[in-house]
């Protein structure tokens, strides 16, 4: 193959990729709309993805939470007196920082996370359930390869 043929197979099968991950993007932005508004009723996507990073990461401090989804402060801080006010979340003392809490989930909010979840328990697991073990190890390896911005065999990229 000629390597005019080579860059245009490989334009298409970025645009196909491109593709594939719009559709993969929609779904996802599709449950994280479902799970949010199950947790609570009118919840905005982006308060529902401050509430999983703070169940996910607990303890954390809300400047922590700011660089780690690279939010405004401001923004951050009303969502999270929303979440506080929907007894989701709670504010303790940091007793390494006097200025500074750390957000933790309650009892509540962790409830309504696995009730929020339940319906899609294991929908990758069961989309993946004819898959070679092989195939989904491969899969995971090459998004890790594309993530990381190196080459699937381990090599820089050029």
């Amino acid at each position: 193959m000629s390597t005019q043929s080579d860059r245009e197979a490989r334009t298409l099968a970025v645009r196909a990729l491109e593709g594939e991950f719009s559709d993969l993007i929609a779904l996802f932005r599709r449950r994280i709309m479902e799970n949010a508004n199950s947790v609570s009723p009118g919840m905005l996507p982006g308060a529902y993805k401050v509430f999983t990073t703070i169940a996910r990461h607990e303890p954390i401090t809300q400047s922590a939470l700011a660089e780690m989804l690279i939010l405004d402060k401001g923004q951050l801080s009303r969502t999270v007196r929303e979440l506080n006010d929907l007894e989701l979340i709670e504010r303790t003392p940091d007793p390494t920082d006097g200025r500074s809490s750390l957000l933790t989930a309650t009892d509540h909010g962790r409830a309504r996370l696995a009730a929020a979840r339940g319906p899609q328990e294991g929908a990758l697991l069961q989309a993946l359930s004819d898959w070679r073990v092989e195939d989904i190890e491969n899969l995971a390896h090459l998004l890790h390869a594309l993530v990381a911005g190196s080459r699937p065999d381990g090599g820089p990229t050029t």
